[in-house]
């Protein structure tokens, strides 16, 4: 299986745990991964220090678009705070245009592009390259068809950062591409939880920056105060496994439940909400998740990952 990355890396570590468990997924070979809501580079660095972790420093990244092309509004990565990155991170900027060049290559090898942040770069790339994205497989973390379980937070579509951060080019992307939607409702229903992170840290050395990244964030984020208010989340939650589900989506794995749909956009204010629409685009949805295989299945890959790293350095 071949994929395309791009991803706001370097904010929510759960696009590192992504990354980390495509790396030690078996047969997935990733063309490329462009960073989007860039800040010269930091995203971007934050990715080539996992590559490095993981011994594979010839997977091409490239920096991208630094705004959201909506509201021009630009977001802070944990990039230089050592909670997160207890190793000094070095940026890599790269020359305007890279991230939608190696998008287009990726695409043209018949990479299907695992979608993780903001719609920015994908929108762009349609734009300049009208149709490009036609015939192109996107998986998204993105969506939100219908509310959460009871038990669950009473969250709705504002909530879906990656749409709501960038609603012009989410637009563009799903007026364009076809895109199988890892909806947010469903993908909450997998958790990483405490319990989870003595396996992760006896990993290696990327389960172990995994691990502390995931740890910071559950105590600045308050994810124990909301696990332990909201029945249907475990008491020792630590993070939703937002985009690792939706990477395992597009790696083929077989604990998602997959639908298809008749799809079309509406901006409410400056919410963009996604509606059943019979002159919309035919899209796929997942509706339902193994979560309780899901969570082995995560931490097996990433334990892979850092013995793939072992491997190469001949340790």
């Amino acid at each position: 299986m071949l994929l395309h990355v791009d991803t706001d890396f370097g904010g929510d570590p759960d696009d590192a745990c992504a990354l980390a468990m495509l790396l030690g997924w078996p047969d997935v070979e990733i063309a490329g991964i462009t960073t989007c809501l860039e800040v010269a580079g930091q995203r971007a660095g934050c990715v080539h220090h996992y590559l490095d972790l993981a011994g594979r420093p010839e997977i091409p990244v490239a920096a991208g678009a630094e705004a959201s092309s909506t509201t021009g509004r630009q977001y802070a990565p944990t990039w230089g705070d050592e909670r997160y990155w207890p190793d000094p991170v070095p940026v890599r900027p790269s020359p305007p245009g890279a991230a939608l060049d190696l998008l287009d290559a990726s695409i043209r090898r018949g990479a299907t592009v695992v979608a993780i942040g903001a719609f920015t770069n994908l929108a762009a790339l349609e734009l300049v390259r009208p149709g490009l994205l036609r015939d192109v497989d996107v998986v998204a973390m993105a969506g939100w068809l219908a509310p959460p379980g009871d038990g669950f937070p009473n969250w709705g579509p504002e909530y879906d950062f990656n749409v709501q951060c960038d609603t012009r080019a989410a637009e563009i992307v799903i007026g364009a591409a076809h895109v199988t939607f890892v909806t947010l409702p469903v993908a909450m229903l997998a958790q990483l939880r405490a319990r989870d992170l003595s396996r992760l840290r006896a990993s290696g050395r990327i389960g172990a920056l995994l691990a502390r990244q995931s740890d910071a964030y559950a105590t600045e984020a308050g994810m124990g105060e909301r696990g332990l208010a909201h029945p249907r989340l475990p008491d020792d939650l630590v993070n939703f496994h937002w985009d690792p589900v939706t990477a395992a989506v597009a790696a083929g794995w077989s604990g998602a439940s997959i639908e298809m749909a008749t799809l079309g956009t509406k901006l409410d204010g400056d919410t963009l909400r996604l509606e059943d629409d019979a002159s919309g685009r035919r899209h796929h949805v997942v509706v339902d998740v193994d979560a309780v295989s899901f969570a082995d299945t995560w931490l097996a890959a990433v334990e892979a990952a850092d013995g793939n790293a072992r491997t190469a350095s001949g340790d």
